[in-house]
């Protein structure tokens, strides 16, 4: 099932405290999808407490990428970051009622209807989400996350685009 109602409150409450952590020990996801690319590549999403992890698994080389609050690192959620093979671009953006509520009815009905997808949607707020999409690239994979944030007022929006190459 790619969308996940998880009885669980959100670990992280604000998009402000995201951090990035690159190759890190992975924390257990409340929810995985896996995803296999034609060169025998694995990559898995999965759901923290409205964060991310993403892992690729080679047979010469594993990788991974988390966005949390929890993540082991001193570094916030960079707007751009680089390493070797990877690089990710992230934004935050303040959305009002309607926008919000519209965005996070997309993204459930994306988790809900097209592989690639998975997402978490935490209680007491059905856009209290997290969504994950990836696609396989030539030489890797792309992916996508959706941190939201509600409010009174409409709520935060973290958005992340990743890549990873060989």
């Amino acid at each position: 099932m790619p969308l996940h109602r998880l009885a669980v409150s959100p670990a992280d409450v604000s998009g402000s405290t995201l951090r990035l952590a690159l190759n890190a020990p992975a924390p257990t996801p409340l929810a995985t999808r896996v995803l296999h690319h034609p060169d025998g590549t694995t990559l898995t999403l999965g759901v923290l407490g409205a964060s991310h992890l993403v892992t690729v698994d080679a047979a010469d080389h594993a990788f991974s990428e988390e966005v949390s609050c929890t993540a082991q690192s001193d570094a916030a959620l960079p707007g751009h970051a680089t390493a070797p093979g990877y690089r990710i671009r992230s934004r935050t953006e303040i959305r009002g009622a309607a926008d919000f509520h519209r965005l996070a009815h997309t993204l459930r009905d994306n988790c809900e209807r097209h592989g690639g997808w998975l997402g978490g949607v935490f209680p007491g707020d059905d856009a209290a989400l997290t969504a994950l999409c990836a696609e396989p690239g030539p030489a890797g994979w792309r992916w996508q996350t959706w941190h939201l944030y509600p409010s009174e007022a409409g709520g935060t929006v973290v958005h992340t685009t990743s890549r990873w190459q060989r």
